[in-house]
């Protein structure tokens, strides 16, 4: 009796599910796999599912099961993850985008008037801090086309991702990207200095589910003992950097708020505006602004 698409998906959420992984979590991954296989849409799934698999579908869809019952993030085995409604290439060389980061963007965009300008800068000037894979820089370039984006990362390979990711959602000629663990010299001063910044402290790596700790870029991930190592870098660097008025939007971890208010207070040049709470109610991302000093 020949196998369908569907049959071929149910033995291998079995096998996900073997791994440890909850029915309804293997199932769904086991399709959405077999939906990237296809190069089909939930609807065309929904359509066509009972239709006899393809010749060595089994084997192919296996392989990445296999993959990601040893905790392959789901966005590594597909290249892809959405972010902000539009579609990211990501490799293991790039922090997979959350949605929580999309609260960065939010509280970005809400610093910046309908095209991109803020009063008093005809073109202002942003910078990605850590860019990966460009979700941010490139986000905000396409919703405000009135930017001058620059996007910096420590890792070239990553830089690589962010440049494919710009130029194929149309804002490589929008974006300058430098490899650089901070923030370059820059000969204009940023309006906005946006980041998601490592931040996960040293001593919860052992806690952090396999497909984090052992597949995305550590990196990317972990800055000294209490999490805090690149915020304390950046900080001051953002306080000098910015131009007065303008603003570091900045994405942290749980429980950070308190220590990070304080750093933002001993730099004496900014102030803090608000920390925005995700969907959890988490205290998720601050947005603190350079002082205006008198001359």
């Amino acid at each position: 009796m020949p196998v369908t698409l569907s049959d071929a998906v149910t033995r291998a959420a079995h096998t996900l599910a073997a791994s440890g992984r909850a029915p309804d979590e293997a199932r769904r991954d086991a399709a959405l796999l077999a939906r990237w296989l296809q190069g089909w849409d939930a609807a065309g799934w929904l359509a066509r599912s009972f239709e006899t698999a393809p010749a060595g579908f089994e084997a192919r869809l296996g392989a990445l099961v296999a993959r990601r019952a040893a905790g392959v993030p789901l966005a590594y085995l597909t290249g892809t993850r959405e972010f902000y409604g539009r579609p990211f290439h990501v490799t293991p060389a790039v922090l997979i985008p959350r949605p929580e980061t999309e609260l960065v963007i939010d509280e970005a965009l809400s610093e910046l008037d309908a095209d991109g300008a803020t009063p008093g800068s005809a073109r202002p000037v942003v910078v990605d801090v850590g860019t990966g894979s460009g979700c941010l820089a490139i986000t905000l370039a396409l919703e405000r086309p009135g930017l001058d984006v620059m996007a910096t990362d420590i890792s070239p390979t990553a830089l690589a991702v962010a440049q494919e990711n710009a130029r194929t959602l149309g804002v490589a000629a929008h974006i300058t990207f430098v490899e650089r663990a901070f923030l370059p010299p820059l000969s204009t001063a940023p309006q906005l200095i946006v980041t998601n910044p490592p931040y996960v402290p040293e001593t919860d790596r052992d806690s952090l589910p396999v497909e984090v700790r052992d597949h995305e870029p550590g990196l990317a991930l972990f800055a000294g003992p209490d999490g805090l190592d690149a915020i304390r870098h950046l900080v001051p660097l953002a306080a000098r950097a910015l131009a007065p008025g303008g603003s570091l939007v900045m994405e942290i971890g749980v429980g950070q708020a308190a220590a990070v208010t304080r750093l933002i207070e001993l730099t004496r040049d900014l102030a803090l505006d608000h920390i925005a709470s995700d969907l959890q109610s988490i205290a998720r991302v601050v947005v603190a602004t350079k002082r205006h000093r008198e001359p």
